[in-house]
């Protein structure tokens, strides 16, 4: 059965995903956003310990299982140092690099529940002060947030119930645009999510009886190398982590297409997974890459390195300028979906 695959609607669920702050550690609201979503269309949801979110669909043959999974938590920071100015100090959490933050507006939330928001800037910025300010580190040492409030000592910030450990989230600056592209932060991995949420409406409307038993986990700790290696049932014999592909020098992955992982830093993907993932693009004419991401980890390969006896595998839209201001196409968005739902009508790669 084939079903509709409506870029226009998948990016506008992602667009509702990248405007809800998620740094690892703080993905509450994010997970109850997923949560209504899916019961407002009849699934049943469970959480697990760390917070992140399942649901089911049970398939023809019960007792052998897949599992995909996307993250939903994304990269930010925490508060680790209130300054005698009234700035504050904070640590990444996740891999960003400070240069790709510097002059961004973001939030603070506060563990009494306020939220401020300010502006991620260099110690020295000023040019008309600072004459050597350009050549200074872009580190966690010279990096403060300026809060959008009269503050001008500790005390002050303090006043405002601003802690150490509070949680700073970066403005993801949406934009979807009539050329097709969508540009925001944290489309890693929220493209993703996206494309997992619209699939499980379409397949749930169109009463679609999927061959294998299949769980969808959102994870909320990918960022920090732990999202996805727990709470998969004994009988999952394959996992598919649907996150991105990065695209720059010496990489296949573009922004039109659907990225298929061969290797990582983690090593290669399962080959026979690879390959019937490949045939299933050709075989229904969906424009793919194959490529190597030497810097990447997955959720999957989190969960072999956790110790589970699983055929793993990773596809995902391909994503411009990864960890940064990110950026994709709807036709990659879009080849993503129709892979991930093509796969999940498959029979398995491997015989079990």
């Amino acid at each position: 059965m084939s079903i509709a695959f409506s870029g226009k609607e998948i990016l506008q669920i992602i667009n509702e995903l990248v405007n809800i702050p998620s740094p690892s550690g703080y993905t509450e609201k994010i997970i109850t956003h997923i949560e209504t979503y899916l019961g407002g269309i009849g699934l049943k949801t469970y959480r697990n310990r760390k917070g992140a979110l399942i649901t089911t669909l049970p398939g023809s043959n019960t007792k052998q299982h897949r599992l995909l999974t996307a993250h939903v938590d994304a990269l930010g920071a925490m508060v680790k140092e209130i300054k005698d100015n009234g700035r504050l100090r904070i640590t990444n959490i996740g891999g960003t690099q400070w240069h790709h933050v510097e002059g961004e507006y973001c939030e603070i939330f506060t563990s009494t529940g306020q939220t401020y928001t300010g502006t991620i800037l260099m110690h020295e910025t000023s040019v008309h002060v600072y004459k050597e300010g350009a050549q200074a580190e872009r580190s966690e040492e010279n990096m403060e947030v300026r809060i959008d409030e009269k503050v001008f000592s500790s005390e002050d910030v303090h006043e405002l119930g601003i802690r150490v450990g509070d949680f700073v989230a970066f403005d993801p600056r949406v934009q979807i645009l009539p050329s097709g592209f969508i540009k925001s932060r944290h489309l890693d991995d929220k493209a993703s999510a996206g494309v997992l949420l619209y699939l499980l409406r379409e397949i749930k409307e169109n009463n679609i009886t999927l061959p294998y038993t299949t769980h969808f986990l959102f994870s909320n700790n990918e960022e920090i190398g732990y999202g996805g290696n727990s709470n998969i049932p004994s009988e999952v014999v394959e996992y598919l982590a649907v996150d991105m592909g990065a695209i720059g020098d010496g990489q296949t992955s573009d922004e039109f297409s659907v990225s298929i992982c061969a290797k990582d830093s983690s090593g290669p993907y399962n080959y026979q997974l690879r390959q019937h993932l490949v045939g299933l693009a050709q075989k229904h004419n969906i424009d793919y890459q194959v490529d190597i991401y030497p810097y990447y980890g997955s959720d999957a390969s989190a969960a072999l390195r956790a110790g589970h006896d699983l055929v793993h595998g990773l596809i995902g839209p391909g994503i411009d300028a990864s960890h940064a201001f990110e950026r994709t196409h709807v036709d990659s968005i879009i080849n993503t979906a129709k892979l991930v739902y093509y796969y999940l009508l498959s029979d398995f790669a491997v015989d079990q």
